[in-house]
């Protein structure tokens, strides 16, 4: 099991692969939303900001405040392993390790950066 540092650290490094690709198209079709990514098998979740097609603000722990509009659950090896490529986004998505959950609509709008 991965640790919560190794967590977040993952998710910092699949933020700046995502910001690199970031351009003005996809700017512009990129919803901004609030993200979560929960990892169970850690008993935590991270949040962060896509905006103008970045991802900004990656912290531990949800804004009660604020609710997800897309949510990822993924247990933390899993996560790592999505990150330093050796599990592909699709495959951890289509095997049932990685789930998603937001509007087909938003699914949509963000498919290039999935």
């Amino acid at each position: 099991m991965a640790t919560r540092q190794q967590c977040a650290a993952a998710l910092r490094t699949l933020a700046d692969r995502l910001n690199g690709l970031a351009n003005d198209r996809m700017r512009e079709l990129t919803p901004d939303r609030t993200i979560v990514c929960r990892i169970p098998d850690l008993g935590t979740s991270f949040s962060a900001e896509l905006r103008d097609g970045s991802v900004l603000d990656i912290n531990e722990g949800e804004d009660e405040d604020e609710t997800a509009k897309v949510t990822f659950t993924v247990n933390s090896d899993d996560l790592v392993a999505i990150s330093d490529g050796s599990l592909r986004f699709a495959a951890a998505w289509a095997s049932g390790r990685l789930k998603v959950d937001a509007s087909m609509r938003d699914l949509l709008r963000m498919r290039s950066l999935l």
